[in-house]
């Protein structure tokens, strides 16, 4: 898996993160606050799909490939598990 995107942005996420507790611990205006969340929200989605990416075309694509039935049919069930919970939300 080509881990340094995600790394990277989770790295960037985690400063973003103290930056909204110290605005938490400053009494910063609770609208702003609320914004930085949504930002931080945002590149937590972007890692989600990075990853989702690199997943689905380093793992997923072996176990279709794959002459494991069982592999390929667990593999399949969580790409709908996945898909299931994000479209909950």
């Amino acid at each position: 898996m080509k881990n340094q995107n995600a790394l990277d942005r989770l790295r960037t996420i985690e400063g973003h993160i103290r930056g909204i507790e110290r605005m938490v611990e400053n009494g910063d205006y609770c609208i702003d606050v609320i914004r930085q969340i949504q930002a931080v929200q945002a590149a937590l989605n972007k890692v989600t799909s990075t990853v989702l990416d690199n997943h689905l075309n380093s793992c997923v694509v072996t176990a279709i490939r794959g002459e494991n039935v069982d592999e390929r049919e667990r593999v399949l069930k969580e790409i709908a598990e996945i898909y299931e919970a994000a479209t909950k939300v």
